[in-house]
């Protein structure tokens, strides 16, 4: 009860603060398993997204978290777990810091797939701060894969970088938008890096649409 009212009113906040517009242009809204892909600039790319969806979407889809980043404290934690139900994931470690045993960074998304959840990834890895998309990491390609029937939907998220400027405690209200692209397919025998590039270009051709 707890966790379904304050799902309610950061649903609300975010609207309010934002206006989380989702715009449909390659696909309508359905309830079909699907692997969402967007461009990252902020950690609350997370929120904007999830707050985008329809609410028989978001119930059955799950944005993946920095698990460094949101276990900092119980309550994102809490949030995180009990409200967005998110896919906690390992950042990479700088070069030279990886262990021998090191588990398979994509093991909890493929997990979350494989119990028939969407998921929602930011194939960058890290946040950039360019106008475009960094080039996408691996994990994309590996999950398109190893799920040829999940279905693939880029995603572009507009200004939420600028709802919360970098060194600055309070949120600024500005209109923000997430536009939904036409799904992708992993053509049979198509390269990864042939395959990651076309996915980043498709997010970024939702940015002026």
């Amino acid at each position: 009860m707890l966790a379904k009212a304050m799902g309610l009113f950061l649903l609300g906040f975010v609207r309010l603060l934002t206006g989380a517009q989702a715009r449909w242009y390659g696909c309508p809204p359905k309830a079909e398993q699907r692997i969402y892909f967007a461009n990252h600039q902020s950690h609350a790319d997370l929120v904007m997204i999830w707050a985008a969806l329809p609410q028989e979407l978001r119930s059955i889809t799950r944005p993946i978290a920095a698990r460094d980043y949101w276990t900092k404290t119980p309550l994102k934690q809490w949030i995180t777990t009990r409200v967005f139900n998110a896919v906690y994931v390992e950042r990479a470690r700088p070069k030279g810091e990886e262990g021998a045993n090191e588990p398979d960074p994509l093991a909890p998304l493929v997990e979350a797939l494989d119990s028939g959840d969407s998921i929602i990834i930011f194939p960058e890895g890290t946040r950039g701060h360019a106008e475009e998309p960094q080039p996408f990491k691996s994990g994309l390609y590996s999950l398109a894969l190893k799920f040829p029937n999940v279905v693939l939907v880029p995603a572009w998220i507009d200004n939420v970088q600028r709802v919360m400027p970098k060194g600055e405690v309070v949120p600024v209200p500005i209109l923000c938008s997430v536009t939904f692209g036409a799904p992708l397919q992993l053509q049979e025998g198509e390269e990864r890096r042939a395959f990651l590039d076309r996915a980043r270009l498709a997010v970024i051709a939702l940015r002026d649409v």
